[in-house]
């Protein structure tokens, strides 16, 4: 018989780790933690791979595009990729999956979930930084915006999940 899942981290281990790692990469690199700027060079340099003519020269992606992909960010992403799936598959919980009520699961929550998701990367996007980037590498400095950030993320969050909870059978609207 094949043993089970192991068990998740302590969240107090977890967030010294998280500490600590963020530590380092302010040391390694000169950077915090981000995602938002991968995922846009990786865009850029697709879209300049299959159509290099329907890049416009001046675009946003343009500048993207030609710096390439050798950029610290795409790195750290990448690691913090292989590091998930390492991760999960030594603790026995690599399998695909969607999380949340019997309802969540239906093509109408994957639906939301894609269109949430297309939202926040552009929000990212236009506030020049991501959730890990302002938040958790916004408050290690004790910068006022990092905490402001983490203060409506986390509130946004509240009041989108009190709005929405009750379609799927959850308990956020009582």
């Amino acid at each position: 018989m094949k043993p089970g899942p192991r068990p998740v981290w302590n969240p107090h281990a977890a967030g010294a780790a998280l500490g600590v790692l963020l530590f380092v990469t302010f040391l390694a690199t000169g950077h915090g933690l981000g995602v938002t700027g991968a995922t846009t060079y990786a865009t850029a340099s697709a879209l300049a791979a299959a159509s290099p003519r329907g890049l416009a020269p001046h675009s946003y992606l343009a500048a993207y595009a030609r710096a390439g992909l050798d950029q610290w960010i795409v790195w750290e992403a990448g690691g913090m990729l292989l590091g998930g799936l390492a991760g999960a598959a030594l603790g026995r919980r690599l399998r695909p999956r969607i999380d949340g009520p019997r309802l969540a699961a239906s093509p109408v929550r994957l639906a939301l979930a894609l269109l949430g998701g297309t939202a926040s990367g552009f929000g990212a996007r236009m506030a020049m930084g991501c959730t890990s980037g302002m938040g958790l590498s916004g408050s290690a400095p004790l910068a006022v915006a990092g905490f402001v950030f983490l203060i409506g993320f986390f509130a946004a969050g509240l009041l989108a999940g009190r709005l929405v909870a009750p379609l799927w059978g959850g308990e956020g609207g009582r």
